[in-house]
């Protein structure tokens, strides 16, 4: 008993050090060392059936395994593939994308999760499981993968030379130290106790109760945060509309931006310069866009040049990633329940870069169907670039004639 107790002892010791191959290597080890009923004594003293030290023993004698292995290869059921070599060709003839709507498609129309392909592979002839179908769609480089954005329609030819134009007008007013800013509308919410996408730290299991549908109506407020970002000076100026995204309300803003940053950064200033995109409340075709911005130039007394990118390029616009992309980054997960909390979750809005956000909020009507006729459009003082002149364009006060 003495022995047994002892032995007991220095198993538990060395017992959650080893794997399973060496406790069974020790346990052999031990039984071998005592002779004739060491096999039964080492059972009771580690737990080991006698059948597995019985093996252990018999792998003293055998060649060692090569280093980091456990067990000999070859161990264990052979693969499912090699009992139905046509089982790959078959799935992967299910996952294809064409499936989807072929007639001969068990799975067409339909999502196609793992469970869905093992029932369809089980009735064509092939039983599997939905576990080892997942195993054998990563054998086959298959991953679950969502959309990405990356079409942005039909390229313009120009498109390449345009960025450059940009570029090239961007560095030259930032070296020259004049105001260079990126402008375009955020995404409109939804103002109310409705979902905002993302996740928040809390204490488990006490999540934000929302509502359960944001369906919307002319009746829900809504928000339209119009982003105007500083390039030379990292700043943000955010204005929030409660009526409608028009030319008028795009100018408004970066009028808006002017009056309450923008002339005491550049007092010297003569000209500004904004990148916007081709379409919205601030596209090159707005005749109301223009029109507004004249009426800014000659409030001012600054000639404004514009320049446009290419259409269908609208996420290569700075305040898209520089800004936009920070304020739904801090603001995720919090219902935007009124207009001060969209105000002041915008406003808090900071980057490791140094990121500083302004923001106010404008509730000012902007009326839709606003009609700029010849007669006003012909009072715009504009002036078109060689290069494109539709989208880069200077228009200058009315003192200025050209």
């Amino acid at each position: 008993m003495g022995t047994e107790h002892q032995l007991k002892d220095r198993l538990l010791k060395l017992w959650p050090h080893l794997n399973e191959r060496a406790r069974r290597m020790v346990a052999a080890a031990e039984a071998d060392n005592l002779g004739y009923g060491g096999v039964s004594l080492v059972s009771r003293a580690c737990g080991l059936s006698r059948v597995t030290i019985s093996k252990g023993i018999a792998e003293l004698d055998a060649e060692p395994l090569a280093a980091g292995r456990i067990r000999r290869t070859g161990g264990g059921r052979y693969p499912i593939t090699k009992y139905d070599p046509a089982l790959p060709s078959v799935l992967e003839t299910m996952v294809e994308p064409l499936a989807r709507g072929d007639p001969e498609s068990p799975l067409r129309w339909t999502c196609k999760s793992t469970r869905q392909l093992a029932a369809g592979l089980t009735a064509h002839g092939h039983p599997i499981c939905h576990e080892k179908v997942a195993q054998l769609l990563r054998s086959m480089n298959y991953s679950l993968q969502a959309n990405r954005k990356t079409e942005e329609g039909a390229d313009h030819p120009d498109r390449d030379d345009q960025f450059r134009h940009i570029n090239t007008q961007v560095t030259h007013a930032l070296r020259a130290r004049r105001p260079v800013i990126s402008v375009d509308t955020k995404k409109k919410e939804l103002i109310g106790n409705f979902e905002n996408k993302g996740r928040q730290w809390r204490k488990t299991r006490t999540p934000q109760l929302v509502q359960g549908h944001d369906f919307p109506t002319p009746s829900l407020p809504r928000a339209y945060p119009y982003g105007i970002y500083d390039l030379g000076r990292n700043q943000g100026f955010v204005n929030v509309g409660t009526d409608h995204d028009t030319g008028a309300f795009a100018v408004a803003s970066i009028r808006g931006w002017w009056r309450h940053e923008g002339w005491r950064l550049y007092p010297q200033a003569r000209q500004i310069m904004i990148t916007a995109d081709g379409g919205g409340s601030n596209g090159y075709r707005l005749r109301l866009w223009k029109l507004e911005l004249q009426k800014m130039a000659d409030e001012t007394g600054l000639a404004i040049m514009v320049c446009h990118f290419p259409p269908g390029t609208s996420k290569w616009n700075k305040v898209e990633h520089r800004l936009f992309s920070f304020i739904s980054s801090n603001w995720r997960g919090e219902p935007l329940r009124d207009y001060e909390t969209v105000v002041r979750l915008i406003a808090s809005t900071t980057t490791a870069q140094g990121l500083t956000v302004t923001c106010r909020l404008d509730r000012r009507k902007y009326p839709t169907g606003r009609r700029v006729t010849d007669e006003e459009f012909s009072t715009v003082n504009v002036k078109a670039m060689t290069f494109h002149g539709e989208w880069n364009y200077t228009i200058y006060p009315k003192i200025q004639k050209l």
